[in-house]
């Protein structure tokens, strides 16, 4: 259908109303997501009155560039009286009396949004089968896995049910389903983007980010929504600029790093033949291309795992049934309703991280484990900055291999766990970095190639994204 800035010209020349895109965006939900699976609730009667307050403001040319844009928010994100489930039984009745930071900016914006989107159980997972209510099925084979956790967010955006949708990006989240997908997904420097109302996961990763069609679309969304926020301790104080302006400035001059360790045992031979095919592309655009190393990077997997366990361990242990949250119906003493509410409204992956952390958080293993694991963070966010003082970005796949069918890995965690090695690092140290389709494999399924950059480089990452997206015509 549109990108943001084709559906914002339509509007402002007044060729469409924000109504006519809503319905039909709406139409295309109701055709489509029967079989997809990415929404799990739609706000049919708020979006047509957004659209409605839209084209009252269109007409008075009192726009901004997301004005009447239909978009979709993954349901880990508060919404003010909206159901926010995080796709868990846990918070199935759960409805936010407060917006999220990031709903304030949008609104702000006087966006259309459409609906919660569908994702892993409180955001853990990387194929969206962890959902309590229901799996999220790749738009581009519905036999396969949209990634995840923002599956539903990819899957969306890809389906063309929205014209884009905000994710939350832990470890991989956001750019592993976009890749998946065939669609731009970009996690955010930490701290650009406020926290402030957003389910917490591991809260030193976490971060929200958008997933849209196009890198233009992409720099126009992160442009709405970072900022200080005073009620996020973690939110940066920053002056940003526009991060459209050098979108068409190219890569002459730029060096881009290639760490040798990204194309070691388990990356597919597809995969690794499109990203090398896409730093043959700079070279013809002017970029340097130079190989380093990264060698903490076998690391970084386990490390993650053990920090952002031992995050999700405490920031989940709110969910005790009295509070808020499912209750057990039945129970004879407070420790059994705290056992069975827990027992009850939790998925088993869910469990399965918060036992990992307790473990790793307990006398005798803190050291062992935690405190590795924290030293190993330091380690690789020094090794980042080391290539970044001789590199402007680098490039890598996001995920070994492209989406797999649904099933193929449910059963094996630890299996699924290493799709997750090019990702995770990113989140550990702090850093942005976009997925950008460069291709697909034998079987048509998207590849995905990962721009990383220094800390607050979001904007020569879209220019260096969009110089590839550009040349590659890799979006429809």
């Amino acid at each position: 259908m549109y990108t943001i800035a084709k559906l914002q010209e339509m509007l402002r020349k007044k060729e469409v109303s924000a109504v006519e895109v809503t319905q039909e965006y709406l139409c295309t939900i109701d055709k489509k997501d029967g079989q997809i699976g990415a929404f799990l609730s739609i706000t049919k009667e708020q979006a047509l009155d957004q659209a409605k307050k839209a084209d009252a403001l269109i007409a008075k040319e009192e726009i901004t560039p997301l004005t009447g844009i239909p978009c979709a928010i993954k349901d880990n994100i508060c919404t003010k009286g909206i159901n926010t489930t995080c796709a868990s039984k846990m918070l199935e009745d759960f409805i936010p009396p407060y917006d999220a930071f990031v709903m304030n900016k949008l609104n702000d914006n006087h966006i259309v949004m459409l609906g919660k989107l569908n994702m892993d159980e409180f955001g853990m997972g990387s194929s969206n089968e962890n959902s309590y209510f229901k799996i999220v099925r790749n738009p581009r084979n519905l036999e396969y896995v949209p990634g995840g956790s923002s599956g539903g967010a990819a899957a969306a955006v890809a389906a063309e049910e929205v014209v884009f949708a905000l994710g939350s990006d832990t470890g991989g989240s956001i750019r592993q389903p976009a890749s998946f997908c065939g669609v731009v997904g970009m996690k955010p420097t930490y701290g650009t983007v406020s926290r402030n109302g957003l389910v917490a996961f591991a809260s030193s990763f976490d971060q929200i980010g958008p997933i849209t069609k196009t890198v233009r679309d992409s720099a126009i969304i992160l442009n709405a929504i970072v900022g200080k926020d005073k009620n996020d301790s973690t939110s940066i104080e920053r002056v940003y600029d526009d991060f459209t302006t050098d979108l068409e400035k190219g890569v002459t001059g730029i060096t881009i790093a290639v760490p040798k360790e990204y194309f070691g045992d388990g990356i597919s031979d597809e995969v690794k033949t499109a990203i090398m095919n896409a730093t043959k592309v700079y070279e013809k655009q002017g970029a340097t291309i130079k190989e380093v190393s990264l060698p903490s990077l076998k690391l970084a997997l386990p490390a993650y795992y053990v920090i952002s366990g031992a995050e999700a361990s405490s920031n989940l242990s709110r969910f005790d049934g009295i509070r808020y949250g499912y209750r057990t119906s039945e129970y004879e003493n407070i420790e059994e309703l705290y056992k069975k509410s827990r027992s009850e409204g939790f998925g088993d992956e869910v469990k399965r991280r918060i036992m990992l952390g307790a473990f790793a958080l307990s006398a005798g293993y803190y050291d062992a484990y935690y405190k590795k694991a924290v030293e190993v963070r330091e380690l690789i966010k020094m090794e980042f900055k080391a290539i970044f003082k001789d590199a402007h970005a680098i490039i890598s796949p996001v995920a070994p291999t492209t989406a797999y069918k649904i099933g193929q890995k449910s059963n094996n965690p630890v299996e699924m766990y290493m799709g997750d090695i090019y990702s995770v690092p990113i989140n550990i140290a702090g850093v942005p970095a976009i997925s950008i389709p460069c291709g697909e494999d034998s079987l048509g399924l998207p590849i995905g190639m990962q721009l990383i950059g220094d800390m607050f480089s979001e904007k020569l990452l879209y220019q260096i994204a969009n110089a590839y997206e550009r040349e590659a015509k890799s979006y429809v």
